[in-house]
């Protein structure tokens, strides 16, 4: 009995890596464009550069057409959880399609953009952990509320 049983569960390993194997072979289209989008929000609005800097560094992997993919992005499932989590996130806002927006939706963006920062709901726990430098201070979190409220206000 005991050696019927180390053959089942052998067999299920050895199915296992066959699917992690297999798995390799497929990638995801990668988020990468080395043009700034005609619609991109810096063409269209006065950005500080320090702002431009926190949200190049906090946001834009996720909020962008531009992801700077880190090394385990070729290991799949990885890759496609990866790749579903920024399309989730270009869903809900999308700096390099920004001026594609209504006013009155790049206003509530604005807004949104100072709400989430100020209440720590981004960038994300998740990603800061594996992304130290995303991790916003409160002077970087002050700056960014600022700027999106002003932003907001002024369209």
């Amino acid at each position: 009995m005991k050696q019927q049983k180390k053959s089942t569960v052998k067999k299920i390993l050895v199915a296992l890596v066959a699917i992690f194997a297999l798995m390799q072979l497929y990638h995801p289209a990668k988020n990468i464009s080395s043009e700034v989008s005609a619609n991109a929000i810096e063409r269209h609005y006065n950005i500080p550069q320090n702002v431009g800097t926190l949200l190049r560094t906090s946001c834009y992997d996720c909020h962008s057409n531009n992801t700077k993919y880190p090394w385990y992005n070729n290991i799949e499932p990885v890759a496609l959880w990866l790749n579903s989590h920024i399309n989730d996130g270009k869903r809900h806002l999308n700096f390099d399609e920004f001026n594609t927006y209504p006013t009155e939706k790049k206003s509530k963006k604005l807004q949104e953009i100072a709400k989430t920062v100020e209440k720590d709901e981004m960038p994300l726990s998740s990603y800061t952990l594996i992304h130290g430098d995303a991790r916003l201070s409160a002077e970087d979190k002050k700056v960014l509320i600022d700027w999106a409220t002003a932003s907001s206000k002024a369209q």
